[in-house]
């Protein structure tokens, strides 16, 4: 049963005759009569008792006004549901990391986000990464890319990858004979890093500071093309994930070298207040997030 007598019905029943309906359906009288007198014909029974100057509905008129009040009900009450997802979808994300060298990716995911859902709007923060979580927490960033989970309870972490941390040095360095680099091997090296605190690098955090190592000397350099010359002046050594350097021309002088017998391998988690990690946006976000990195 089309739609068109639904309304009919409901229009008649309410309007008190077809006369009055007119107007409301933007049909002329006779277009009705000819709607309803086919809709009976096809039903087999009358859905109104006609006098002169009332209409009223059959017992099974009655049954079919129920059933087009509930269905337009419905109609109305998804169009609504979709109207919230719609507006839902839309918002500003402020995204930050506790690892700088994720800057370095960001950009481009940040492009094809604009394609994909251009009602998201994505502002890069590039402030204090070692206070990602409290930011999170108060609210002066939206979502953040960290290496370890939160401990709070009102934050929610998706974890999204796995990468490996590698020293880089230049062929010539004395530890590239080493099959692999432990704790003790950085306590002679001048160690190249992003920046200070010492708490926001990776080696650091997870190898040199449980095993109580300090490198002879440590000097932060905020560009990776400075760093990146220095190493290939056999100036010093820098750790990092081979991702984070796709994107520059390395010398043919450097080599890669595995810290740790297996490794030092660490998990990228996307923290987000648990309050939001249901809103629309935030959820396509992470969505395209994990679908982009995980791979």
């Amino acid at each position: 049963m089309e739609l068109k007598y639904f309304r009919l019905i409901k229009t008649i029943a309410e309007e008190g005759s077809i006369a009055n309906s007119s107007e409301r359906l933007f049909l002329t009288q006779s277009a009705l009569s000819h709607q309803l007198r086919e809709l009976e014909e096809r039903l087999g029974f009358k859905v109104f008792h006609r006098t002169r100057n009332k209409w009223e509905l059959t017992q099974e008129g009655s049954e079919l006004y129920k059933l087009a009040n509930k269905l337009f009900s419905t109609i109305d009450e998804g169009f609504s549901t979709i109207k919230n997802i719609k507006e839902g979808s839309k918002g500003t994300i402020k995204l930050s990391a506790e690892c700088q060298s994720f800057f370095h990716t960001i950009p481009a995911f940040i492009q094809k986000m604009a394609i994909l859902y251009p009602e998201i709007e994505i502002d890069l923060s590039l402030g204090a990464t070692h206070q990602t979580i409290s930011q999170v927490l108060s609210g002066d960033i939206d979502i953040a890319l960290m290496t370890t989970k939160p401990a709070s309870e009102e934050l929610s972490d998706i974890e999204v990858f796995e990468d490996e941390i590698l020293a880089i040095m230049h062929r010539e360095n004395k530890l590239n004979d080493l099959e692999y680099l432990d704790a003790s091997h950085f306590a002679s090296v001048h160690l190249l890093i992003n920046s200070f605190p010492l708490e926001g690098v990776s080696v650091y955090e997870h190898l040199l500071r449980p095993n109580k190592i300090n490198p002879k000397k440590i000097s932060a350099i905020p560009f990776t093309e400075i760093t990146l010359e220095m190493v290939a002046a056999n100036m010093g050594i820098m750790c990092a994930p081979k991702w984070q350097l796709k994107s520059f021309k390395l010398s043919e002088d450097l080599v890669f070298k595995r810290i740790g017998k297996h490794g030092l391998k660490r998990k990228h988690y996307l923290v987000v207040k648990q309050a939001h990690r249901n809103k629309k946006y935030i959820h396509d976000f992470i969505s395209s997030f994990e679908e982009d990195f995980s791979s």
